[in-house]
């Protein structure tokens, strides 16, 4: 996996990192079966609720990735529910901090809690918030862990649904790799109008084969390019992706590699200042024309930077200017069908993101199953004080 042997990734405490970014395409078939077998279920679940209230808000909530898993999903959906549902993506971490900021007693509110373990203390309290200031409160679970206290608290709760995602994706190594994965698939599969056709699946799930067999090839030069300060930047619901791919590599480099996020419009507003000759700039190119249009004048003006900083772009497609302006483009579609959107797109680009994260932590000496052994990070968050409301 990823030019190294089982061997190696042992030696270096890189297996559970690797095999849970390598599995993902056989855990997405996995949890797309699953939703199609249960699907009358968990849509038929949102929908009941749908129709019996003029509006509803959906909340997508959870911590760290599990946060980022909502905003990515929120720019979708929405464009896909224009009615009466408001898709919104508010983290745990908020939620408990200020209730009455985000929970509206006389609006209905499905909760949606994404979680690994579903044991993170803000999870547990967050849906209890919720219980006690809303009056019609709804949650959907998905998480990985069937075991967790967010499945033990509302197993016996009518207005609750639980959707478990594949047992693989249950990632033992400390950053959340084909959980955050799978857990996106389910929630764009329950809550999206627009279900992906049998053929869209397929070409999404054969092009992430692909690029977990053949990234590194590229990877390797990229990593041991001399770069500590990495940026993401990407458009809409990439924009949103980018924060989830810079935490990847905040996590697995122990913060060796300073990475930030922002979008591809809002990077001149100020964060531009951070580039320097020891910094890399990954940009998410959008597969919309009209959005694209905005990327590729970022990659331009980036790429006309004279500090020495080197530019990746991910795309569906290349072009020839693409490939002059860029020192690595990684054409994630290998089919002659376009990908249909910018979501299809996120779940091959976080795939290239969580490798680099990976490859870059082993090339500076780090165990990416466990980056921060002195326990400065978990793999569920301790010392957290969930006070009376």
């Amino acid at each position: 996996m990823f030019n190294l042997t089982r061997e190696e990734l042992e030696e270096k405490q890189a297996i559970h990192t690797a095999t849970e970014i390598y599995q993902q395409p056989v855990v997405w078939r996995e949890m797309i079966d699953t939703l199609s077998e249960d699907s009358k279920k968990v849509r038929g679940f949102v929908q009941t609720i749908y129709q019996k209230h003029d509006a509803v808000r959906v909340i997508f909530t959870g911590a760290g990735t599990s946060a980022f898993a909502g905003d990515t999903l929120v720019p979708e959906l929405s464009r896909q529910n224009q009615g009466n549902i408001q898709f919104e993506s508010i983290a745990t971490t908020d939620i408990v901090s200020n209730p009455a900021d985000y929970f509206y007693k006389e609006v209905p509110t499905i909760l949606v809690s994404f979680a690994r373990s579903g044991n993170s203390p803000e999870s547990v309290a967050a849906v209890a918030l919720g219980e006690d200031i809303v009056t019609h409160f709804y949650q959907v679970n998905i998480t990985c862990n069937k075991a967790g206290k967010l499945v033990e608290n509302s197993k016996d709760n009518k207005n609750s649904l639980t959707v478990l995602t594949p047992e693989k994706a249950h990632d033992q190594a400390m950053a959340m790799t084909s959980s955050f994965s799978s857990m996106i698939i389910a929630a764009y599969f329950i809550f999206g109008t627009q279900t992906p056709t049998k053929d869209s699946i397929n070409q999404v799930i054969s092009n992430a084969e692909h690029l977990v067999e053949t990234v590194s090839d590229d990877l390797d030069p990229i990593v041991n390019t001399d770069f500590d300060r990495l940026v993401y930047l990407g458009s809409g619901l990439l924009a949103q992706l980018s924060h989830e791919a810079a935490l990847k590599m905040l996590e697995l480099t122990a913060g060796q590699v300073v990475a930030v996020h922002e979008s591809s419009l809002g990077f001149r507003h100020g964060p531009k200042s951070i580039l320097n000759e020891k910094s890399m700039v990954v940009l998410f190119m959008s597969q919309d024309s009209y959005t694209r249009k905005y990327d590729i004048d970022i990659l331009r003006e980036i790429a006309a930077d004279e500090s020495g900083l080197k530019v990746v772009v991910l795309t569906d497609k290349a072009d020839d200017e693409i490939n002059q302006l860029a020192d690595w483009v990684i054409a994630v579609n290998t089919e002659e069908t376009e990908i249909n959107n910018d979501f299809e797109l996120a779940l091959l680009y976080v795939v290239f993101a969580q490798a680099l994260a990976m490859k870059k932590s082993l090339q500076l000496g780090i165990k990416p199953d466990n980056p921060s052994p002195t326990g400065r990070i978990n793999r569920v968050v301790k010392g957290v004080t969930i006070y009376d409301y």
